[in-house]
């Protein structure tokens, strides 16, 4: 059981990295006219861009079903990666872009940094240009700048 908390965890972690690589060279490369309407002001209560949701959960379903009888590495990668796609939609949808209107107030440095530097990269409404890809890590020049009281 602990493995499979390790591996939960590690597939949390490898996350923020396949969905930076995946934000920079996907959703800012050949898939753009899917993002776009994320860099755009919406129109309505969904865009084009949330389809990349049901894109990630693809694998965390079929991980999780295919791991689910043997109880195997597979099931908790898929976990891992949900559990990820949770973090995400808590931080980005609800906390950042404020979609949800709840976890208004940014109290903690780190926040208020991570909030910050995703409006940096949205001050990009191109494909090429913005910076600030990741999404739960803040890199430290970005928390120096934007986490002050």
């Amino acid at each position: 059981m602990m493995l499979g908390v390790l591996i939960t965890l590690a597939t949390y972690v490898a996350m923020e990295g396949i969905t930076w690589c995946t934000h920079k060279f996907v959703m800012h490369g050949f898939m753009w006219f899917w993002h776009e309407s994320h860099h755009k002001p919406r129109k309505g209560t969904f865009e084009l861009n949330d389809l990349f949701g049901f894109m990630f959960a693809i694998p965390s379903a079929w991980l999780i079903i295919l791991g689910a009888e043997a109880f195997d590495w597979r099931f908790f990668a898929g976990i891992g990666i949900a559990l990820y796609g949770v973090a995400y939609f808590l931080v980005h949808d609800v906390f950042v872009h404020q979609r949800v209107k709840w976890l208004r107030v940014a109290r903690l440095k780190y926040f208020k940094a991570m909030r910050q530097t995703h409006h940096l990269h949205h001050e990009v409404h191109t494909k090429e240009g913005a910076e600030a890809f990741g999404f739960l890590f803040v890199p430290k020049r970005y928390l120096n700048k934007y986490g002050r009281d």
